[in-house]
């Protein structure tokens, strides 16, 4: 009924010579310069479901391939979200379950809820930063681009790559 309805508020014209407030999301100190302080070998590799679906058509190991491009120690980390879905893709894809299982692989146990790994991968690299991640994804890649610090691999001619990965460290600029 009309009485019983909320009376809209008329709204307040703002005054342009008014001080606007604004939340910035505050970064950690290791980030100081855009340099993130907590990578260093050996490297922990955070690896999405079709980077590794890629490698194989690709024909590249993925341990191997990982050093060749880092000049270093490389620890690929397979969480629970992504290891559920290859698991999910059957049959077609026996021979990427079989490399997840590989013992050169570590596995990161996952708390919450829901198995879509994107968003796992996200909220890891977000909580710790000491991660690089290894996708072919574009959405993931723009997703993971926002995020300060996190240096994304990815796969290009053959071999993998990586971008956004300071100076010092060794990995080879293309």
């Amino acid at each position: 009924k009309e009485q019983d309805r909320a009376k809209s508020q008329p709204k307040k014209k703002e005054d342009p010579s008014a001080i606007k407030e604004q939340e910035v999301p505050k970064y950690p100190s290791c980030l100081f310069f855009q340099y993130n302080t907590q990578l260093g070998p050996p490297y922990y590799i955070l690896v999405d479901t079709n980077f590794i679906n890629f490698s194989i058509k690709a024909k590249l190991d993925i341990v191997q391939s990982m050093m060749d491009c880092l000049y270093a120690k490389c620890v690929p980390c397979i969480t629970d979200c992504v290891m559920g879905e290859i698991e999910k893709l059957g049959q077609k894809f026996r021979v990427a379950l079989r490399i997840a299982k590989d013992p050169r692989f570590e596995r990161l146990p996952c708390t919450h809820k829901g198995i879509y790994a994107d968003d796992c991968l996200v909220q890891r690299v977000t909580q710790h930063k000491c991660y690089i991640v290894a996708t072919v994804d574009r959405d993931l890649k723009r997703r993971v681009r926002k995020i300060p610090g996190v240096p994304i691999m990815y796969i290009s001619n053959h071999r993998y790559n990586i971008e956004r990965m300071p100076d010092d460290y060794g990995a080879p600029r293309l």
